[in-house]
């Protein structure tokens, strides 16, 4: 049975993802802070038909996500799928938002180790087996200001934007080797999300998003795609 890992699952997105590999044969690895909520999830998953285990870690901090994903990769035999989505539905202790002008290295160093070092932490902790195996697939996702910023987002898009470049460099770098890195840029607000869409702003569910990850990990035919509404 492949299994598919989610690094960041939460009640949203990460839920509608795993229930879009899970109908399909995988099982799934729940990897976030709160072990209650991701327990929770488990039974939710669980009463739908699919085999999934939490895994609690804390995204800043690197050697406690490694050991969550080297559980994961016991418990279930390996990672097959690894899908990166720190989007908080409650507030992270330290992050805050910032506009360009107002970016210090104090607010956006938290952005970067949350949203960028974690992923780096965690490809790193899947991607040697994939090489072996010569299969594997890795989703990274951002919001649509890593393409295209938005100035509320000041330091959240540059630390998405490094996540997006690296990704992409991935993605050229494993060419032909059996393993494929794709990033997700969603550019609309999902309702769930901590901040409030601002009146007029294109909105999507968890379960419209979904489907485009396994289209990429099953395609793999570009390096990129952008959620519009």
């Amino acid at each position: 049975m492949p299994t598919l890992a989610i690094v960041g699952a939460g009640p949203g997105l990460g839920l509608a993802i795993a229930r879009t590999f899970g109908s399909r044969g995988f099982d799934v690895a729940l990897i976030a802070r709160t072990k209650e909520k991701l327990e929770t999830l488990v039974a939710r998953l669980g009463q739908e038909g699919v085999t999934a285990a939490a895994f609690p870690a804390d995204l800043l901090d690197r050697a406690s996500l490694t050991d969550a994903l080297d559980a994961a990769r016991a418990r279930f035999g390996g990672i097959d799928v690894l899908e990166y989505s720190p989007a908080p539905h409650t507030p992270v202790p330290g992050l805050t938002l910032a506009a360009p002008s107002q970016v210090t290295v104090d607010n956006l160093q938290p952005m970067i180790e949350y949203g960028f070092y974690g992923a780096v932490t965690a490809a790193q902790a899947v991607l040697p087996a994939m090489r072996e195996a010569g299969a594997g697939t890795l989703l990274f996702t951002a919001g649509g200001g890593s393409v295209d910023p938005v100035p509320m987002f000041g330091n959240a898009n540059a630390a998405q934007a490094a996540l997006r470049n690296w990704v992409i460099n991935l993605n050229k770098e494993l060419a032909g080797s059996g393993v494929y890195a794709g990033h997700v840029a969603i550019n609309v607000w999902i309702g769930e999300g901590v901040v409030a869409a601002p009146e007029g702003s294109p909105t999507a569910t968890p379960e419209q998003i979904a489907p485009l990850y396994w289209d990429l990990h099953e395609n793999r035919d570009r390096p990129e795609a952008v959620f519009n509404a």
